[in-house]
């Protein structure tokens, strides 16, 4: 059996695309996946199951999603290597100590384009900064992230993804 993390964009954001975490729970556990956990109440899912490609298993999660609770929202799937690989990574080590929860992390379903990523940063105007690595991209929000206008501008630029602060991404590691 192969530990998941399943995270879920954009689910219980201001009363759109509402779900129970014991729905969401309930649905993973009848697809046959078992020690499945939630955590907060922003789709953050941690499962076992067997060995499959992290794609299938979001293509798979989210036919369900939309067939069983008519929620259409992508999922992002990562092993239990590829976060602790994530984590490791992180370029803002000071930002993850310091002030973890204005640190964000972005999952992607593809890896991102070096000249987007690099679009994103010149066009923000703050102090906010950002690193890319594959499918994630690394940002901090020194003055807050509510105020911050960037987030708007690095989503147009790279497109969706579904974002956890550092507090949360921890959290989830614990949980592997």
């Amino acid at each position: 059996m192969t530990r998941y993390i399943a995270l879920l964009r954009g689910v219980n954001l201001g009363g759109y695309k509402m779900v129970s975490m014991a729905d969401l729970r309930a649905l993973i556990a009848k697809m046959g996946f078992t020690d499945v956990q939630t955590l907060l109440q922003s789709g953050n899912v941690v499962f076992s199951g067997p060995s499959k490609a992290p794609s299938v298993l979001e293509s798979q999660i989210e036919k369900e999603l939309e067939k069983r609770l008519e929620l259409k929202v992508d999922i992002h799937i990562r092993t239990p290597q590829e976060w602790r690989a994530v984590i490791e990574a992180n370029p803002f080590p000071a930002e993850a100590k310091k002030d973890p929860s204005h640190l964000l992390l972005t999952c992607y379903k593809s890896p991102l384009e070096a000249s987007r990523v690099k679009a994103a940063q010149q066009a923000i105007t703050g102090p906010e900064r950002l690193h890319a690595s594959g499918r994630h991209l690394y940002m901090t929000f020194p003055g807050g992230i509510g105020r911050s206008k960037a987030g708007v501008v690095v989503g147009k630029t790279l497109g969706a993804g579904t974002a956890r602060n550092w507090n949360t991404v921890l959290k989830l590691a614990a949980m592997l």
